[in-house]
């Protein structure tokens, strides 16, 4: 059940070879500053590129028995709920959501069509980032917006980060000893783009991105959160296009904007040396995820855990009790000893008998693009 996964982005394509059945990786590697002087010229010459490292390091793929290449596609829109086997209808399918997602659905698309040429006798899947959260109920998918307009040009809440919350929800419920179907949690992917979930049963019931991945938590370069109307201010008042404005809010905001980075460990650096920028920062970083908990928390009614995962979820302790803090009277409570304590394995960092689990789970997104593509393939 082999399955070759290509995470495709604007410049790079990552790869990796499992064996989602093990899990186990037979081979991995990154192809990076495509189109750049010193990099490949495009996203053809990488994905020969990726073939040629593929057969270096296994032989020839024709003898690999692939079950499948597992595709991750950012936006699928309203229209794919679950994996589907690519078709050339598949493929319109995506180049038609672009504008939905101009920076990620082009490049994942072309690698889509070079894969297929490159691998004709291979079942190809598609797994889409916001399929998961097609299970959001239209209470919170809908923005209050003039129906005509929202639904001639699909202005809804879609969701990111799914394929990641597909499978730390389950890696959860396994670790507190629950079936996936009677779990409910609040999962928050921190990395350099953020989101928080709320999973009822297994399934999305409410998440921070909307309709793209600009809305929500506090991120690297995002502002996550924002007046609507500070946009028509800043056009009016200074000037700014709408290309400019989009430039500020998605690559010039965030901790960069705050703080003058947008890794959390130069913030850190800064804070504890007296920065107050990166100090409020940090610190206003954490509030907008309890602020998400929170309202999680009421959503959800019981709740039998909250999840950390991604970059910042798995590695800074500082983040997670910070986020946390001020909710014992929610049944929230993070035991600093466990907190500190690192590993790469799935935890539990609240005190035992807690009446919400704190955990921390590692993601593994291209093991559930595998493990999705292997059993549609199968099924």
């Amino acid at each position: 059940m082999t399955v070759l996964v290509l995470n495709c982005g604007s410049s790079s394509i990552k790869y990796q070879l499992i064996d989602p059945m093990g899990p186990s990786r037979l081979a991995k590697g990154l192809v990076e500053r495509i189109g750049e002087d010193d990099g490949v010229a495009d996203h053809a010459a990488a994905l020969r590129q990726v073939v040629d490292e593929l057969e270096n390091q296994c032989g020839p793929l024709a003898e690999l028995g692939l079950a499948a290449v597992g595709h991750r596609i950012v936006h699928g829109g309203d229209r794919f709920a679950e994996p589907v086997l690519v078709d050339d209808g598949v493929e319109n399918a995506i180049e038609e959501l672009a504008p939905l997602a101009p920076l990620h659905n082009p490049p994942g698309l072309t690698a889509l069509r070079l894969a297929r040429r490159e691998l004709p006798d291979v079942p190809h899947v598609a797994v889409f980032d916001t399929a998961f959260h097609q299970s959001l109920p239209p209470v919170a998918y809908t923005y209050a917006l003039e129906r005509s307009v929202a639904e001639r040009h699909g202005v809804r809440r879609y969701g990111f980060h799914g394929t990641s919350v597909s499978h730390v929800s389950r890696a959860a419920a396994r670790l507190l000893e629950r079936d996936p179907a009677d779990t409910n949690l609040v999962v928050l992917h921190l990395g350099n783009g953020a989101s928080a979930t709320a999973v009822r049963s297994g399934r999305s019931v409410d998440t921070s991105m909307g309709l793209t991945p600009l809305e929500g938590l506090v991120m690297g370069t995002r502002t996550g959160d924002i007046d609507p109307g500070a946009l028509f201010y800043l056009h009016r008042e200074a000037g700014l296009s709408v290309d400019e404005i989009d430039t500020l809010l998605n690559r010039r905001s965030g901790l960069l904007g705050l703080a003058g980075a947008n890794d959390l460990r130069e913030v850190h650096r800064r804070a504890k040396a007296g920065d107050a920028e990166a100090q409020l920062a940090r610190e206003l970083y954490c509030y907008r995820i309890r602020h998400y908990v929170g309202a999680y928390l009421a959503v959800l009614g019981r709740t039998h855990a909250i999840v950390f995962t991604a970059g910042v979820g798995e590695n800074d302790s500082w983040v997670r009790s910070h986020s946390l803090a001020g909710l014992r009277h929610l049944g929230v409570e993070v035991d600093h000893v466990r907190n500190s304590f690192a590993t790469s394995r799935a935890q539990i960092i609240s005190p035992d008998g807690a009446d919400v689990a704190v955990l921390v789970v590692p993601t593994d997104e291209e093991l559930e693009i595998a493990r999705q593509a292997a059993e549609l393939t199968a099924g």
